[in-house]
């Protein structure tokens, strides 16, 4: 994957590299790529390729919960791996399990996503609004994504590991989608600094 500069992204990469919210910040940016594989991609698709064929090889699994049926099919595949060599271009000292990031991957609507993004970002848009004149921070967002992705013809995942299963989960770091719901309240109190650490 080509890291691909993309200028409208700048300024909102600039106010996200450290928005002071009092108690709270956000430390964020948003990266475009293209799935076009470059060698180290290359090596690595493959690689994760040879363990799903392993993994498949060797379960005899039949259980619903079990990855087998889904790791069969190769438009499926080929997803997850585009997924995992993201995953890889943001933290290349990790190394991800296809078999295992399978679970913690999950299809979102556009819409349900934008609905829970909002609510995080409220009160970074008010301090966007303090510093830059014109438009909303999520509308400047919104529409930087749309002409670089075209969002209506996207598939939209999101990453939510289990805390232990997760090398890069910090005190604070935000986890947008919970079950397909909204985390709860309790687990603010818990985790207290909610918007740390948090990566787009």
């Amino acid at each position: 994957m080509k890291y691909l500069e993309y200028t409208p992204l700048d300024r909102i990469n600039d106010f996200l590299s450290h928005v002071n919210l009092g108690e709270r910040t956000i430390e964020g940016c948003l990266e475009a790529y293209s799935c076009k594989h470059t060698g180290t991609d290359k090596k690595l698709s493959l690689s994760l390729e040879n363990e799903i064929f392993d993994y498949l090889g060797k379960s005899l699994d039949t259980d619903s919960s079990s990855p087998v049926e889904y790791l069969s099919c190769r438009s499926s595949r080929k997803t997850l791996i585009y997924l995992l060599l993201t995953l890889y271009h943001m933290y290349p000292d990790y190394d991800f399990s296809a078999v295992k990031a399978h679970q913690f991957f999950t299809e979102e609507s556009w819409d349900s996503f934008k609905q829970i993004f909002d609510i995080y970002m409220f009160e970074a848009s008010k301090e966007w609004l303090d510093t830059n004149e014109g438009s909303a921070l999520l509308e400047t967002l919104y529409k930087a994504l749309d002409e670089v992705v075209k969002v209506a013809e996207c598939e939209i995942y999101t990453y939510n590991p289990k805390a232990d299963a997760d090398p890069f989960l910090e005190r604070g770091a935000i986890n947008l989608v919970g079950e397909g719901h909204l985390l709860d309240e309790s687990s603010y109190d818990e985790d207290g600094e909610i918007f740390d650490g948090m990566d787009m």
